[in-house]
């Protein structure tokens, strides 16, 4: 017998039974350990220039003068430190391109295959590529560039396929306030990178690439064994099934189930054979669907932000404020942070409203104010974590809720019903779009930072910012006058 329903009809939640939340589960850690091991390397930015500059600048290494100038890369620090943002570049574009081709695969192969694939394969690339190379004390430009292409493209196989499933599993109603608290897998797993690298960083960077891909491989191996990618797998009824029994006159973002007996499950597990194919999407057709690009769009200009704090933050606090690397990366916790309140509490703001846009804006707004005020944050501990929770809050949030609740209503909107197999497709085209975003910024925040300095590259977070509202400024517009319309009726109506 299925579990009650948490709330009746009216309101945001519909009933879940045990295995939506198994599924919210998996899929929850699955990417986090992914978002962990991303987080590994930008946790150990400052142990990894130091390892690959001259011995001048390394007086912590106790390396015989021969072996470590024969071994090292870089004239200077500087010039490593670019070169680390140059391969935040790759990777963002190699993920970027892979994302398009997951999204597409996805749809079309076993999700728990793929997932399962991507997550052990990507462990055994960051193995060889920060543990492996510094026990064999092998250092190589070209070598460090190919694995990070392929570290790209295996990841990207994560977030097309968690989001599909999680959409298979969970319908509209109340999707904002679900997937806002599950998109916290990201910051959750940034935070479990931080600690890891921390809790390890004094015996070496390679120690912190060796726990996060050990656990990240064993994580694979349990999604392979343990995840199901959809309802029909147990005999459920699917979610275009539930959400076509509602009436849906002024078609809002939420729902709410009628029937009591409409969730009965059949626990037996059902063959691959019995689950109806539904035929996918194709990349166009998926390009062409009402808010893809506008959403793709503005996702690329807000991830690039988003992107930039992961990535450098605790390099930044390191460089900025002179603060040791350990307790940097324990300080940038706080942003991410920040991005869980924030990503549940907007998309249940936008559940009340049933709708998504006029929510975004006002966060991206407040962001621009936010932006400024970590730039002028003193030396001081409390202060800038506190200003970084509240950053995180406002780009944090609306980043998660684009790569979430809004690609999954993207993905399963009326003009594809009866296609559902296009929810991995459309979060391949926002995300990678996103991404290639973010390549670019990686790339232009370490050019800026070392020409004009930091507080330019705050400037050039506010300009970003600012275009996300831009692209995204027509649906903005179109979703207030309807919140108006209906407040009019509502008045009209007592």
């Amino acid at each position: 017998m299925a579990w009650p329903r948490i709330f009746q009809r009216g309101t945001l939640l519909p009933r879940f039974s045990h295995h939506h939340v198994v599924v919210f589960l998996l899929t929850f850690f699955s990417y986090s350990l992914l978002h962990a091991s991303r987080k590994t390397f930008s946790n150990v930015k400052v142990s990894i220039s130091e390892q690959w500059t001259p011995s001048a600048f390394n007086t912590s290494l106790e390396l015989p003068k021969e072996i470590w100038n024969s071994n090292h890369l870089f004239p200077s620090a500087e010039e490593a430190t670019l070169f680390l943002g140059t391969l935040d570049t790759i990777f963002l574009f190699s993920y970027a391109v892979g994302l398009f081709i997951s999204g597409i695969v996805g749809d079309r192969l076993n999700l728990r295959w793929v997932l399962s694939f991507g997550m052990c394969s990507s462990a055994l690339v960051v193995f060889v590529f920060g543990t492996l190379t510094e026990w064999l004390h092998f250092y190589n430009k070209w070598l460090y560039c190919c694995l990070w292409i392929v570290n790209g493209l295996l990841q990207s196989t994560g977030w097309p396929c968690v989001v599909a499933v999680m959409g298979n599993w969970f319908g509209k109603a109340g999707r904002g306030v679900v997937f806002g608290l599950w998109s916290a897998c990201a910051s959750v797993g940034n935070i479990l990178g931080a600690c890891l690298a921390s809790s390890v960083l004094q015996y070496g960077y390679e120690y912190a690439f060796l726990v996060t891909a050990s656990v990240q491989f064993a994580g694979g191996i349990i999604i392979f064994f343990g995840l199901l990618v959809s309802p029909q797998e147990i005999g459920l009824s699917g979610i275009e099934a539930e959400e076509n029994f509602e009436e849906d006159s002024h078609r809002p973002l939420i729902n709410g189930a009628e029937n009591e007996d409409e969730y009965e499950p059949n626990y037996s597990i059902q063959e691959d054979s019995t689950i109806p194919q539904v035929k996918a999407i194709s990349f166009y057709q998926a390009c062409c669907l009402p808010g893809v690009i506008p959403y793709s769009l503005a996702y690329a200009c807000l991830k690039l932000v988003n992107y930039s704090f992961f990535f450098w933050l605790p390099f930044y606090l390191s460089n900025n404020f002179r603060w040791k690397e350990a307790e940097a990366d324990k300080l940038s916790i706080w942003y991410d942070v920040g991005g869980i309140i924030g990503g549940t509490l907007l998309g249940f703001i936008s559940d009340i409203l049933q709708k998504r846009a006029p929510v975004l804006a006002l966060s991206l707004l407040l962001a621009i104010g936010s932006l400024i005020g970590y730039s002028r944050s003193p030396d001081d501990k409390s202060v800038n974590a506190l200003l970084m929770t509240v950053t995180g809050f406002f780009i944090g949030g609306p980043s998660n809720m684009i790569s979430s609740a809004i690609s999954a209503d993207l993905g399963r909107q009326e003009l594809i019903q009866g296609s559902s197999e296009a929810l991995a497709t459309v979060t391949g085209i926002v995300d990678g779009t996103g991404s290639i975003g973010a390549a670019v910024g990686q790339y232009l925040v370490s050019l800026i930072q070392d020409k004009l300095g930091w507080m330019w590259v705050f400037y050039f977070f506010i300009l970003m910012t600012s275009c996300t509202v831009l692209f995204i400024s027509p649906l903005i517009v179109r979703e207030i006058l309807y919140l108006v319309r209906r407040r009019q009726t509502h008045i009209l109506s007592e």
